[in-house]
């Protein structure tokens, strides 16, 4: 028998962090920076008052929308909603790359950049970093005539490093006009560093540039899978009418619109980050593991100057229920990404780093 054709895949899928550990039933997972307080205990009285699971979700979330353009007082008509902002990378893949186009992203960096690009059969260049951090020189090294995007994330995943606002607007001002800049704020929440702006803030008014934003993270909306994107209103409208017709769900869209509302609790939760990272960071530092300096809701964990090796750190923290991201998939040699949980979860975590270390 004869089986239909289909395009032969020549890389690797996104293999997310561990989520189970075979002998250990209670865990704790620090591998996804996912939010360490959840969501907003209002979503879930406003989701059973209001759901009608029998109706379509609206398909354009013109009320999230709106609630989004109050939010962050930008225009409803230049946003984009997806089922997480992944999707948003896969439209914006699909509207613009065709074979042998060139995409950018740098060496370390969300894989999902690099994945859908490769799907619709675009050659993918990889800038190098410089101590773990995006470098425009070597991201313009890489421009080449069939250079069509540059992907990159601000805070960047994995490495909790950023661009400072004016090497954003260098960059774009390098770039050719007619390349997409898509900058990635999915951590935006959690910088407190003066000399950082958001991608949204600085390139509201932009025609080449598409910035993503995520409910997964700070929102605690993981589960939901819900995200959106800005950018020109002519490039936004071409991603509308491509995407799916019901993308996001109605309680996708809902718990998104309360947690916009609920700022005591993303209060609550910068704060929260911004204490446990900094004690986490000083136990770390006790036992030479190296860091990022505290930018997003996760260090990557340098054990090149520590006694011992990430491996042998990861298999004790396993060993104790606690999981954390492996970086082989990234290719990032004697490293760990570690997510700052809540308090219990933070306080486990201290207590076994000690113990590993006799302390």
């Amino acid at each position: 028998m004869t089986l239909p054709q289909f395009n032969k895949i020549s890389f690797e899928s996104y293999k997310p962090g561990k989520s189970r550990l075979s002998k250990t039933k209670k865990i704790i997972k620090l591998s996804a920076n996912e939010s360490a307080l959840g969501m907003s205990p209002k979503i879930k009285k406003k989701i059973i008052k209001i759901i009608n699971f029998s109706r379509y979700p609206d398909s354009k979330s013109n009320q999230l929308k709106t609630e989004i353009s109050k939010n962050f007082k930008c225009d409803p008509k230049k946003i984009i909603c997806g089922s997480g902002s992944d999707e948003i990378i896969q439209i914006i893949c699909q509207l613009f790359l065709k074979a042998k186009d060139e995409v950018i992203v740098p060496k370390y960096s969300f894989l999902m950049y690099r994945i859908y690009s490769k799907i619709v059969g675009a050659t993918v260049k990889y800038s190098k970093e410089k101590n773990y951090k995006i470098s425009i020189e070597e991201i313009m090294k890489n421009v080449s005539n069939k250079t069509k995007i540059v992907f990159l994330a601000n805070p960047n995943n994995p490495t909790g490093t950023y661009l400072k606002k004016e090497e954003l607007l260098k960059l774009r001002k390098k770039l050719r006009s007619n390349i997409l800049l898509v900058i990635d704020d999915a951590y935006d929440e959690y910088m407190k560093k003066k000399n950082y702006k958001s991608g949204l803030n600085i390139f509201k008014k932009s025609t080449n540039v598409i910035v993503l934003r995520t409910f997964s993270k700070i929102y605690g909306l993981a589960a939901l899978r819900i995200g959106w994107g800005y950018g020109p209103k002519k490039i936004i409208g071409a991603m509308n009418t491509i995407k799916p017709p019901f993308n996001v769900n109605k309680v996708a869209q809902i718990a998104a619109i309360v947690s916009l509302k609920d700022k005591n609790f993303i209060k609550k939760s910068i704060k929260h980050n911004l204490f446990w990272a900094g004690k986490i960071k000083k136990k770390l530092n006790e036992y030479n593991i190296l860091t990022n300096d505290i930018t997003a809701n996760f260090f990557l964990l340098n054990f090149n100057k520590c006694k011992y090796s990430a491996n042998y750190v990861k298999k004790k923290l396993e060993n104790s229920g606690i999981i954390v991201r492996s970086m082989e998939a990234y290719k990032i040699k004697n490293a760990l990404r570690l997510t700052i949980g809540n308090s219990n979860d933070n306080n486990k975590f201290i207590k076994v780093i000690n113990k590993i270390f006799k302390k």
